[in-house]
């Protein structure tokens, strides 16, 4: 029996046991809430308590207080719980001013959050990198505390992020054409361990972007080595190529519904081995290479001696040397395995997929044909 299933999910008490945090868009919401408890009544909330999506109420605690002749702030470090999150411990602060009669509840990005630049991205060009959610939720404090105040909600807010544009050198922003800062980001305001949703998140940005920019053909690449090896082969613009990292299914599932003509996957042998088996989520800490598995793969001369010695091997890529050795070339049968876990996880949809296997100094090692 295969020891990965073809559905690999993390082990559920492992995952329970894992601390979960808070969005970019709840620490902004929350400090949007006090600043203008403030603003309206001279008094900031500390802690300030705020309601999300799904029922949650999280309450944070302020690092940052300012006020000031028709202004005031607040700040929050944002907390990603154990989420390899790259805005875990940002400060996220939310300025917040009475504007001109009728002009609403408007939005600006200070320093270190982004503005949009390119379109298909769910913001406007021109605006601040604030998603939607965090967007409602904001806008959703302003008209109770106004209400509650019985005054207009002709309200600025700016949030900013303190070294925010170094942060977004670490995320796809730049590519995407948000400059200038991070994004505040989320959807249900709750970051729940290595869901990495912020990455995945900005995979599907990144489709957005390509397609609004007419882009028939897009890279999906695991790692830089894998990335710059495929742009030797293909002539990529940057905002085709999709940091894809090891969210293999996250990518094409998202292609289910928003197609475009062409995708190029590319990756390392051990990686790859495990979309061939299946897996959609290509981490080490949630999906592993069946070496039992690699040993059925059908290719000529895999006698019984070398399925025992791939069984007991340490390391993908010491299969991989083995049935080098052995004159045995395992990589492209595990492409085209891999291509056809590609196209399952696509649905048929109308997407031709090319495997490219690289080693790790960017050797090409195998190179499928377009499939659909």
């Amino acid at each position: 029996m295969s020891k990965v299933s073809r559905t690999q999910k993390p082990d559920n008490k492992q995952a329970t046991s894992l601390k979960r945090g808070w969005t970019t868009g709840a620490c902004a919401t929350a400090a949007t809430k006090s600043a203008l408890h403030a603003l309206i009544k001279s008094d900031f909330i500390d802690p300030v308590t705020i309601s999300l999506p799904k029922g949650d109420t999280p309450s944070f605690a302020l690092a940052h207080e300012k006020s000031g002749k028709g202004f005031a702030e607040a700040g929050i470090i944002k907390d990603a719980g154990d989420d390899p999150d790259v805005t875990h411990g940002a400060m996220i602060i939310s300025r917040v001013e009475k504007g001109a009669e009728n002009s609403g509840i408007v939005f600006f990005s200070g320093e270190g959050v982004g503005t949009v630049t390119k379109d298909g991205l769910p913001i406007q060009k021109g605006e601040a990198a604030i998603n939607p959610v965090p967007r409602k939720l904001m806008t959703e404090v302003v008209e109770t505390l106004c209400k509650e105040a019985g005054i207009p909600t002709d309200i600025r807010i700016t949030i900013s992020v303190p070294d925010g544009e170094r942060i977004a050198e670490r995320t796809w922003n730049p590519r995407l054409g948000i400059l200038g800062g991070i994004s505040i980001l989320g959807t249900t305001g709750v970051v729940h361990p290595f869901s990495c949703s912020a990455w995945i998140h900005s995979i599907h940005r990144g489709i957005d972007v390509a397609r609004a920019q007419g882009l028939k053909h897009v890279l999906g690449a695991t790692g830089s080595t894998s990335e710059t090896a495929a742009c030797e082969l293909h002539e990529f613009e940057e905002i085709a190529m999709l940091d894809m990292g090891d969210f293999v299914g996250g990518l094409l599932k998202y292609l289910r519904s928003n197609p475009v003509d062409k995708i190029t996957l590319a990756g390392g042998f051990a990686k790859f081995s495990k979309l061939a088996q299946g897996a959609m989520d290509l981490h080490s800490g949630r999906s592993q290479v069946d070496h039992d598995w690699l040993a059925t793969t059908p290719v000529p001369n895999l006698n019984q001696n070398l399925k025992q010695k791939i069984q007991s091997a340490n390391t993908a890529m010491e299969v991989l040397e083995l049935t080098q050795k052995n004159g045995i070339d395992l990589a492209m049968p595990i492409a085209l395995l891999a291509q056809a876990s590609a196209l399952e996880i696509l649905r048929g949809a109308p997407v031709a997929v090319e495997v490219m296997i690289f080693a790790r100094d960017g050797k090409l090692l195998a190179r499928t044909d377009f499939s659909s």
